[in-house]
């Protein structure tokens, strides 16, 4: 009787152990800050009202996102992909330039999973519809305030940036284009 009462107490320690674990894995906790930096003159594009680093702020990094699902949570940011704009150089995916008018997303660094989802197609839905987008960069969590990022601080962990075109699809008025709650999924 006693060895199966302490059979037992392993056992519940082994199930908590593993729910520790496992609850450990799904979290995504800053990974560090880096500290702001004024632009050169001239140097960050502020196009869709993009923000510039300031100088001495510091900005919080990740090296992960939020766990993936089949409906995970995210905020929808507005980026340009095309030569010129906001999104700074050609996308990392393949290193292209994309129109406004195409249906394309930057993922979190996390999300981004260091590129297993380029040119992958991705199921946004917000606003009370859907729309089907190419990944094609990384909104990066680890780094930003440098050439590399347009000047722009890091992206938080749960940012799906997207084009124009995404916006337009989910029939978001123009004047509302910026920052939506949304959900998001491999298609």
């Amino acid at each position: 009787m006693k060895n199966l009462k302490n059979a037992a107490f392993l056992a519940m320690l082994l199930v908590l152990a593993a729910q520790s674990l496992e609850a450990r894995l799904q979290s995504c906790n800053p990974s560090g800050k880096i500290r702001g930096i004024t632009p050169p003159a001239g140097q960050c594009n502020q196009e869709n009202d993009s923000d510039c680093c300031k100088a001495g702020e510091y900005y919080t990094t990740y090296k992960c996102s939020p766990p993936v699902s089949g409906n995970t949570k995210a905020v929808l940011t507005i980026n340009s992909f095309q030569e010129g704009g906001d999104g700074g150089g050609p996308s990392e995916c393949d290193n292209q330039y994309h129109s406004d008018e195409t249906p394309v997303v930057a993922l979190s660094t996390g999300w981004y999973s260091g590129g297993s989802r380029c040119l992958k197609n991705v199921v946004v839905s917000g606003n009370g519809r859907s729309v089907t987008a190419m990944v094609v960069d990384e909104c990066d969590s680890t780094m930003g305030c440098d050439e590399d990022h347009d000047y722009q601080p890091p992206c938080p962990n749960n940012i799906v940036d997207a084009s124009k075109a995404v916006w337009k699809a989910l029939g978001v008025p123009e004047d509302n284009w910026g920052d939506l709650d949304i959900t998001w999924s491999d298609a």
